[in-house]
């Protein structure tokens, strides 16, 4: 995974996938009350696009045949992880944080959510919830990043779901 080596931020990619009811996906971390949007650090070597799509089948089994790119977020956008949550299997070790580039896609055919393309599957759960319904669910520390993602996507997701 790749390290900014400038302010200690691991380069990550965040997922926001929509189906053709225009609701997103949001995944329940394994064995934590927790839910996020599906996510996943950048491998050496690989584009943040290139990265998305990876990230996208190893963690809920999407194949990139199966999306189509609607938008990516302008910028990068980092949080902090706080203290009591490095001590967790899924620490980012060493890592202040992350630095993360966004991407909205749209499924294209109905898909077989699955966590099994992981060794240690991140998540045990999911739920396919309304376009804002996450800013209500999203762990504290991570609350900014979404809206700002969410409203930035909002013109897109207006577009495809509110004509």
């Amino acid at each position: 995974m790749l390290k900014d080596n400038s302010s200690g931020y691991r380069k990550n990619v965040g997922l926001i996938i929509l189906n053709k009811k225009c609701k997103v996906l949001l995944c329940k971390r394994s064995k934590t009350d927790n839910w996020q949007f599906p996510q996943g650090g950048i491998d050496k070597k690989e584009t943040p696009l290139d990265a998305a799509y990876r990230e996208l089948f190893e963690e809920v089994n999407i194949q990139k045949n199966q999306v189509e790119l609607i938008s990516e977020y302008p910028e990068w956008i980092k949080y902090d992880l706080p203290p009591k949550f490095k001590k967790t299997p899924y620490t980012l070790n060493g890592f202040k944080g992350q630095n993360q580039k966004w991407f909205l896609f749209m499924l294209k055919e109905d898909v077989n959510i699955s966590f099994h393309n992981d060794v240690k599957p991140e998540f045990d759960s999911y739920d396919w919830v309304n376009y804002w319904s996450p800013l209500k669910k999203i762990i504290y520390f991570k609350k900014d990043v979404y809206e700002k993602v969410l409203k930035g996507f909002s013109e897109k997701f207006t577009e495809l779901c509110l004509k």
